[in-house]
């Protein structure tokens, strides 16, 4: 118990320990706790023990046995994970400029809208492919990319005339075409979400900025790099931390457009991982666990050294 003086005089409160009188907060905060611990921290520290066994997917006839760092060794100089981790490198060269800077310039645009209706069509048309299921994605942009059937192929040979039927580009058969045929699925896919990023980020720079860079004689160039562009740095930032983790995990798209092929560009970790976990005998859960471990700490290592870069210039 304690006395606090209040303006209608001396008031008794009490104070209560870690739950108190707070408990009923606990309980609204209960759900999610169950739910980090549940679906987050404990797939994490259960991966983390199959990694150190050598524990085989749907096998209950053996006893799981503790290798320790075995898997970890033998993963290291695995060559087909070196060759994974470099193509999922490259796609992510690749992909993220321009899920960074298409949305960028487009956002810039549409902020320059001075109709409040069509500012807001604009937004609603940009967020529909961000509405759409993955693998309904993947199989719509399959078909565009299809060799005889595909739009796409369509406008390029019978529209344009600019290939025929033999010099046509195989946009998913070719290797040095698939990673910019899924780069810019991806980039279309990510166009509204991100750039409604990049609004938000706009929304906050002072108008006055503007005005006085107009007064001094720039033009929309010079204010784009002198004003906009250092103070959309920060999100710029946040976004390519975000998006290298995504583009460095891809797997989905990997399956569905490039199929389990090692000799593919599109056989990264990720699917080198579950290929071993789920499809080839004898489906070692303990070494592609390992290989998952690999591979996210090689990713944050690099989200450590990008968060270094961006408090040292922030």
């Amino acid at each position: 118990m304690a006395t606090v003086a209040t303006p209608n005089g001396p008031r008794t409160a009490r104070r209560g320990g870690f739950f108190g009188e707070g408990w009923v907060s606990w309980l609204f905060l209960l759900p999610t706790i169950v739910f980090f611990i549940g679906w987050q921290l404990w797939p994490i520290f259960r991966v983390g023990w199959i990694s150190f066994t050598d524990y085989e997917f749907l096998n209950t006839r053996d006893p799981v046995n503790w290798v320790g760092l075995q898997n970890f060794r033998e993963a290291l100089t695995d060559p087909l994970l070196r060759t994974g981790l470099l193509r999922a490198a490259g796609f992510t060269a690749l992909f993220l400029p321009g899920m960074i800077f298409i949305p960028m310039f487009l956002a810039v645009l549409i902020d320059r809208i001075r109709n409040p209706k069509l500012a807001t069509f604009y937004r609603l048309v940009l967020l529909i492919p961000s509405m759409i299921p993955g693998p309904l994605i993947f199989l719509l942009w399959r078909w565009m990319y299809d060799l005889y059937i595909g739009p796409i192929n369509y406008f390029l040979v019978d529209v344009f005339g600019w290939f025929d039927i033999y010099t046509q580009p195989q946009w998913i058969g070719n290797p040095q075409l698939v990673f910019p045929a899924l780069a810019g699925m991806e980039w279309w896919w990510g166009l509204g979400y991100h750039t409604m990023f990049f609004l938000a980020g706009l929304a906050t720079i002072p108008k006055d900025f503007f005005d006085a860079a107009r007064v001094d004689g720039a033009n929309e160039w010079r204010m784009f790099w002198d004003v906009t562009f250092p103070r959309l740095l920060p999100i710029i930032l946040v976004l390519v931390v975000l998006r290298f983790g995504t583009a460095m995990a891809v797997i989905d798209e990997y399956l569905i457009m490039g199929g389990v092929n090692r000799d593919r560009p599109t056989y990264t970790w990720t699917v080198y991982m579950w290929e071993l976990a789920f499809q080839r005998p004898p489906r070692d859960l303990g070494y592609a666990a390992s290989i998952g471990w690999i591979g996210t700490i090689a990713m944050l290592v690099v989200v450590a050294v990008m968060f270094r870069l961006f408090r040292s210039r922030d």
